[in-house]
């Protein structure tokens, strides 16, 4: 009786990477990195530095957010022909505030049964952060990056209004810009603003908003920002 090798499915993993510090990385996640096809990376010359520190030499191709569709197509391919293939991004959980998620919706909508989609857990700036903040989070709002010029002002209510902690990023571009907004809406609330986390030069700012904007303005803005604001209330 003859039988039919059992069809291996192939696996799109999406892998979490340090967020700073290159030593915050899973034994599993340095594996699977080695072990797939192909790595699609958010910027190949940041990921290549990670690689690099680990000694893992697996191909390469960029996957961004203005990746347009023939990427798309390309790498549904690859998963197509069997190939295993790993999601990244420059730093912490794709997929996160991060375009790994319009991939991931194509995976799922495309090739449902035919790719298994594994998370490999790791580094989030957002539960690095919350983690430290000092406030109630066993609920909180997570809102990504404020809104660059319009429904600015709804963004800035939203946290206002809430019952819980929110938790949103911001560039150091625009911290201080976003902060001096925010703090016409929120009077004198409590914050955590991290920076640099996990890096040499981290900082956490706490206390109340105006005091944080001093606080950043005497010091270098540099790095992404991690902002906490305490819920309505609290004290």
């Amino acid at each position: 009786m003859n039988f039919k090798p059992e069809r291996k499915i192939p696996i799109l993993y999406v892998v979490a990477t340090p967020i700073g510090n290159l030593d915050d990385i899973s034994k599993r996640a340095l594996q699977v990195l080695e072990e797939v096809d192909l790595i699609l990376c958010e910027d190949t010359q940041v990921s290549k530095k990670l690689l690099n520190h680990y000694g893992i030499n697996t191909p390469v191709v960029s996957y961004h957010q203005h990746s347009r569709l023939k990427k798309i197509n390309y790498i549904l391919r690859l998963l197509r022909e069997g190939k295993n293939l790993a999601l990244i991004c420059d730093a912490g959980t794709p997929g996160i505030s991060d375009p790994g998620n319009v991939l991931i919706k194509k995976v799922i909508e495309q090739l449902r049964d035919e790719v298994k989609i594994v998370s490999i857990p790791g580094p989030s700036a957002l539960i690095a952060a919350g983690s430290i903040s000092g406030f109630p989070m066993n609920r909180f709002i997570f809102l990504g990056f404020p809104p660059s010029k319009k429904k600015r002002k709804k963004f800035f209510e939203e946290i206002s209004n809430s019952k819980y902690p929110v938790i949103f990023y911001e560039s150091p571009y625009r911290i201080l810009k976003t902060l001096k907004e925010l703090s016409s809406f929120i009077n004198k609330r409590e914050v955590v603003v991290c920076r640099e986390l996990t890096k040499k030069f981290e900082t956490v700012y706490r206390g109340t908003i105006d005091k944080v904007i001093e606080k950043i303005t005497e010091d270098k803005i540099k790095g992404e920002f991690v902002v906490i604001v305490s819920e309505r209330g609290y004290c």
